[in-house]
């Protein structure tokens, strides 16, 4: 739960950033991300897997991991500082239905009949938004389907999540150290020329981004995925009711179908997939552990 709600009141900590570039916030993010988790790594004693995939395949899927996690970053830190946060909520409502089809697409993974009608009811929950605004809501397309690509690279990648995620990182720290270099060199870097509040905030955009993944880390180890799964909705619920209760975002009801429509089809999806778990494994609830023909292997 701390995972899915730092990552929920994330748009506060960009708006506080609002009078800076997005691409330069960006660039900030990526390096002080860089050098805290390579500062990890090397605690952790992981730094020689990390130097074993520099190098063939593995160094072009975590190439092609950092472009796409980099478009995604920019895109969510611009469109909230452009009044787009209930948009970019919408992309991380649908991201686990454009994983599911992604899944589908190209690793073959089979879809049973009422996760295909949530993926049906999420497709026509986007359709009638693109309908009513008369365009497509393309932030939250590019967002959902950029980290749905994501975590399609990350199920082929070799690396553990700290040292992978370290290496994504680093690919793209150079060329963002080297263009917040030259920011300095012009004079239009604002890390130490606007003012004590906004460097420091800056700084710290490799402790938020950073954290949470930490937490997410943790948690994985000790909950089943059902319950994640379940929790990961914290997250874009949180930006909507920032983006509508705080920033005043317009959400009429004319967007209430779509929403809804998109809501039912994680329901469906959810439940379901709930129901798949614990027919196979057990009930969430840890005192209720539900075991096939107990009672007749108590009796032998």
């Amino acid at each position: 739960m701390g995972a899915f709600v730092l990552w929920g009141v994330l748009p506060v900590y960009w708006k506080a950033l609002q009078a800076i570039p997005a691409g330069q916030i960006l660039a900030h993010r990526v390096v002080w991300s860089a050098i805290l988790l390579i500062g990890l790594v090397l605690v952790r004693g992981e730094f020689r897997a990390l130097r074993a995939a520099t190098g063939g395949r593995a160094l072009w899927i975590y190439s092609g991991a950092a472009i796409l996690l980099a478009v995604n970053w920019l895109t969510y830190i611009w469109a909230v500082n452009a009044a787009r946060i209930v948009e970019t909520s919408l992309g991380y409502f649908i991201n686990p239905l454009v994983s599911v089809l992604l899944g589908v697409v190209f690793l073959r993974e089979r879809l049973g009949r009422m996760q295909w009608l949530a993926v049906g009811m999420a497709g026509a929950g986007v359709l009638y938004l693109t309908w009513q605004q008369g365009a497509l809501p393309w932030v939250a397309v590019l967002l959902a389907s950029t980290f749905g690509l994501y975590g399609l690279l990350k199920k082929t990648a070799p690396l553990g999540a700290l040292p992978g995620l370290t290496l994504e990182t680093a690919l793209l720290g150079l060329p963002a150290l080297a263009w917040l270099l030259g920011l300095e060199a012009n004079g239009t870097c604002a890390w130490g020329h606007a003012g004590l509040r906004t460097t420091v905030l800056l700084t710290l955009t490799g402790v938020i981004t950073t954290l949470p993944l930490l937490l997410f880390a943790a948690a994985v180890r000790r909950i089943n995925l059902t319950t994640i799964g379940l929790l990961q909705y914290i997250s874009p619920s949180c930006g909507l009711l920032i983006g509508v209760a705080v920033y005043g975002e317009p959400f009429d009801r004319t967007r209430w179908p779509g929403f809804v429509l998109i809501w039912a089809a994680l329901a469906v999806y959810s439940l379901e997939s709930a129901w798949r778990r614990a027919g196979t494994f057990s009930l969430s609830f840890p005192s209720l552990r539900w075991q096939p023909h107990a009672r007749k292997r108590n009796h032998r």
